[in-house]
């Protein structure tokens, strides 16, 4: 990703925040400071006070404060390393260099061996537990009490919380190893470490410096593990193509322009991979911004379907619902129109005979049926009013509900008159009773 887009992948509020916390801390990289802050997850307050933490060298909230916990391991890789001798005024000093270090390996490979063999045939008892801190602090309050408060900002954590610290804010880390009654070393803590320069250029903000005295257990393990032979001895460790790697070590006496230009010569060969370890970072995030992004598109775009599926099914199982509905309202209306039609088949046949013209107590009736439909038929005036409703009923032109009224005036044959006479009811020699429709 080219740094050009390193915010192409962020809101308007994390880039207010990214200018924000390069403001409040004066980190002049911007990928620096979005790599801080995207692993306080965007928390501006935090990201600030951890960052105010290390510049007073106190570990971060990414260092761990357990022992048990793992800690990056540091490749010792004499190919991948600038090697620096001590400083020479002439061929006396050179001559007594190479033979002290030729002593210093023997005698170190003497004792490895001695320990080794006598391991073998008396184990050694479990070691103590001890407290790195505590050991860091310790070295820090006797150099003070020696060499006074002028010196760079030591780390003031174990060795492992400042391999996951320089590893987390891929930063470099410097180390310092001490010997007490080593002259080169009483003159490198008396020279150099309190010189302005040297001071200024280790408290960089790029730059985590731990020491510790080779002669407390948190100092040996560390000289054990970078092969530490000659004092004072100082090495760089730098994130490298995704592991801690040793990068830089200068063992014996130097001047302090030396050491500053020795240190920055490890820097400006190895600051590429800081480089594109921050660029790897921002990518990667960029990257699961967006397979984020892509993921919360398909999961809205599948909850859409799901939906617009959801609403189909119930629009389908409403429409169901509505057709069984309607078949079923089709088919009590038909169960109503065949009982009705049985009704008046058996009606029908209640009815009596129409009586003849001369026949005495005859009445004629005329029915004018809802679409203007004229019946006409005869009853004996001693024939209920039943009968003319029965015949009303069973007629094909009726109404299936209707109402049976006079002209004039009008008068509602109701069930209240169906067991009078018709002569009881009113009627005449001939009447007209007109037919209501009362579902119209």
């Amino acid at each position: 990703m080219d740094q050009e887009d390193f915010t192409a992948d962020l809101c308007a509020e994390q880039i207010g925040k990214l200018f924000q916390f390069q403001d409040l801390t004066g980190i002049e990289s911007l990928p620096t400071c979005r790599d801080v802050l995207q692993r306080h997850h965007w928390d501006i307050e935090s990201a600030v006070q951890d960052q105010l933490n290390l510049r007073e060298g106190r570990p971060s909230v990414f260092a761990g404060t357990s022992e048990t916990s793992s800690a990056p391991t540091v490749l010792v890789d004499p190919t991948r390393q600038q090697i620096f001798n001590p400083e020479t005024s002439g061929t006396g000093n050179f001559l007594s260099f190479v033979l002290d270090y030729i002593l210093r390996t023997f005698y170190n490979t003497f004792v490895s061996v001695v320990r080794f063999t006598w391991s073998l045939v008396w184990p050694e008892p479990r070691p103590p537990i001890t407290d790195p801190v505590a050991d860091v602090g310790k070295f820090i309050e006797n150099y003070e009490s020696v060499y006074g408060s002028e010196h760079p900002v030591y780390y003031r954590g174990s060795y492992k919380q400042a391999l996951n610290d320089a590893k987390q804010e891929l930063r470099f880390l410097v180390i310092y190893l001490h010997q007490n009654d080593q002259s080169d070393c009483s003159n490198f803590c008396s020279t150099v470490l309190p010189n302005s320069n040297v001071i200024s250029f280790l408290n960089e903000s790029n730059i985590l410096f731990w020491a510790c005295e080779q002669d407390l257990n948190e100092g040996n393990r560390v000289a054990t593990a970078l092969q530490a032979n000659v004092y004072p001895y100082v090495a760089v460790v730098v994130l490298r193509e995704s592991r801690m790697t040793l990068v830089g070590r200068m063992e014996g006496p130097v001047s302090p322009e030396e050491f500053i230009r020795r240190l920055r010569s490890v820097f400006e060969a190895n600051e590429a991979h800081l480089i594109a370890a921050r660029a790897e970072r921002i990518e990667r995030s960029f990257n699961q911004s967006l397979r984020e992004q892509q993921d919360r598109a398909y999961l809205e775009s599948l909850r859409a379907d799901e939906e617009k599926e959801q609403i189909k099914r119930e629009k389908e199982y409403q429409e169901q619902e509505e057709r069984l509905l309607q078949v079923r309202l089709e088919e009590i209306e038909q169960a109503q129109k065949d009982e009705l039609k049985k009704q008046k088949i058996e009606m029908l046949a209640s009815i009596p005979q129409e009586p003849s013209l001369e026949e005495p107590g005859s009445l004629t009736i005329v029915f004018i049926m809802p679409g203007g439909v004229r019946i006409e038929r005869r009853f004996s005036e001693m024939s209920p009013v039943a009968d003319v409703l029965n015949f009303v009923f069973c007629h094909p032109s009726s109404p299936d509900t209707f109402e049976v009224a006079t002209n004039f005036p009008k008068r509602v044959l109701n069930v209240e008159d169906r067991n009078k006479t018709l002569k009881q009811a009113g009627l005449q020699k001939r009447e007209v009773l007109f037919i209501n429709d009362l579902d119209s």
